[in-house]
């Protein structure tokens, strides 16, 4: 049997990706039927504006803050084990949020829910990476796990609605059982088992430094954008800081750390990780503003407005699920850096857009080119380590993503928010009264809620300038994003530009063992740890990685 072939998943594979997506599914869904759920939430458990907050907030905070800790934690205890553990504490969790009588109960609850959340995603993508050891055949996994996001968030306001409709806000969290519950039943049939059999006692300390420093700054900037420059999110940011320097000097001193900071030794993986976190950062704000256009200034529906970016997630599970099949004929540095500057074109078509429409199509030309950089970028990222590091590479590609979004709402979200605060500040006309005048000052939504309670021509004035202003702030934020995604994809035609196609040779072979951007990068042969079991040729196969990632990271 040929190596190629032995690298071939099969029908038990795809089958056990099916039940990996469904935790992606879950994710992307809770987040809409919250949002969803929140003002009847509100309403039946007495839960104020910050209570109201921290039932939205809790969860990401929870899942950024212990997206480290999961990701070494599954090397160690077993990935497959840490998923089924996640598991129950999420179908668990789900239940207790869905009965709460309390506003404290419900937050407490989604801070479980973070907690659990967080073990799902590093569990899954480092499952996918061992299971799926063809380049293509991984790079389509990913592709499927990614999209499954894309369906989560199709499917989560049209299910939220009618469960909101027919029934009490608690069904809502109930949305979590039943999958969680086909995972513990399917997961130690289907999915294999892989921990990193040299790995040490987990560091507690060192857990509690990654705490002290991830909440307090993921905190920080979430309020610096929301509030300005106020005390207490500054004084976070700080502390957060502080503790992130001690804890990466407390990484270098450790035998067994549980972050290996030798993973950023690779400049592929660092490329890649960039990548993704400005990505994120960029985009991420963009539909931010996108979503808020479509309510204040085009005048839809909540409803509408989910339709409006409907083709964009269409397009962007076809961009997903096109992008790995195409690995075969293209480089990824041509892949990758092809598909941003589609990324480039849609924002450039937002930047210009003054219709609801020209929106909807600047989004849907974007969605169509983000593809490979979320699929064959994340694939890159985990391929290039070893595979006992596998889940902790899983869980900085997630948290580049967490941060990246809280760090884009902070810079060209408050950017596009400047622009138009100071654009409406001497454009509302006399005659309008002064608190309305002064809520439009402060946001477009503010502007919108004032409106309201005016006669229809005061109204008229008083939007008019707000939606121009909005506008203005939406296209500046969007050529920023076109700006520096522009830059992204060329650093990755850059830094990738020595990586074959999938089962192609790397560069300057002729012959021999058909390669692939994973072996180039350093992705380390079928070994490491099944079952705890290791081998002679596990080792060898992982010291040849390495071999092959001081290649590609540091010659590219």
């Amino acid at each position: 049997m040929t190596d190629e072939v032995r690298l071939k998943a099969g029908r038990r594979e795809w089958v056990g990706l099916a039940v990996l997506a469904l935790p992606a599914i879950l994710v992307a869904l809770d987040i809409f039927v919250v949002l969803l759920a929140l003002p009847e939430v509100s309403a039946k458990l007495g839960a104020n504006s910050t209570q109201q907050l921290w039932i939205v907030d809790i969860y990401g905070f929870m899942v950024a803050g212990f997206l480290i800790t999961a990701g070494n934690l599954g090397d160690r205890i077993g990935r497959r084990k840490l998923l089924l553990i996640g598991a129950a504490a999420f179908g668990l969790a789900s239940i207790v949020a869905a009965y709460s009588t309390s506003a404290i109960t419900l937050i407490i609850a989604r801070a479980v829910l973070g907690i659990a959340g967080a073990t799902l995603g590093p569990s899954t993508l480092s499952l996918i990476s061992n299971m799926f050891r063809d380049d293509k055949q991984r790079a389509t996994a990913i592709g499927v796990w990614a999209g499954s996001f894309s369906i989560g968030a199709i499917i989560g306001p049209v299910v939220g609605g009618v469960l909101l409709e027919h029934f009490w806000w608690g069904s809502v969290f109930l949305l979590g059982v039943p999958p969680m519950v086909l995972l513990l039943i399917a997961g130690p049939i289907l999915l294999p088992e892989y921990r990193n059999p040299d790995a040490g006692k987990i560091d507690f300390t060192s857990v509690a430094l990654s705490l002290a420093a991830v909440l307090p700054v993921i905190y920080g900037i979430k309020e610096l954008a929301r509030t300005g420059w106020n005390t207490i999110p500054l004084v976070a940011l700080v502390f957060g800081l502080v503790m992130a320097v001690v804890f990466l000097r407390r990484q270098r001193a450790l035998s067994d750390p549980l972050l290996d900071l030798r993973l950023f030794t690779n400049k592929m993986f660092n490329t890649e990780l960039g990548s993704m976190l400005l990505y994120s950062a960029l985009t991420g704000t963009t539909m931010l503003f996108i979503a808020q256009y479509f309510q204040t200034v085009a005048g839809m529906t909540p409803l509408q407005a989910g339709l409006g970016l409907l083709p964009g997630l269409l397009l962007g599970i076809v961009s997903v699920t096109v992008g790995p099949q195409l690995g075969g004929r293209f480089k990824p540095a041509h892949l990758i850096a092809g598909g941003l500057v589609i990324v480039v074109a849609g924002l450039t078509i937002l930047s210009f857009s003054t219709s609801a429409a020209g929106m909807i199509i600047g989004y849907a030309v974007w969605c169509l080119g983000g593809g490979p950089l979320l699929t064959l970028g994340m694939g890159l990222v985990v391929g290039s380590v070893p595979p006992e590091k596998a889940g902790s590479a899983s869980s900085l590609a997630q948290i580049s993503n967490e941060f990246g979004y809280a760090l884009g709402i902070a810079t060209v979200g408050t950017i596009g928010t400047l622009v138009y605060r100071t654009q409406v500040a001497d454009a509302i006309p006399a005659g309008v009264p002064a608190a309305a005048a002064g809520a439009a000052r402060e946001s477009v939504s503010g502007a919108a809620a004032a409106a309201g309670g005016l006669p229809g021509q005061v109204a008229d004035t008083l939007l008019a300038p707000a939606h121009a202003a909005f506008t203005s702030g939406l296209h500046v934020v969007a050529a920023i994003s076109a700006l520096v995604v522009l830059g992204v994809a060329i650093l990755n035609a850059v830094v990738l530009k020595d990586l074959p196609a999938f089962g192609q040779p790397p560069a300057g072979q002729d012959g021999g063992e058909a390669g692939g951007p994973s072996q180039a990068a350093g992705e380390a042969q079928p070994g490491g740890a099944s079952d705890g079991a290791s081998d002679g040729e596990a080792h060898a196969s992982a010291q040849a990685s390495r071999d092959q990632v001081a290649v590609a990271g540091h010659e590219s």
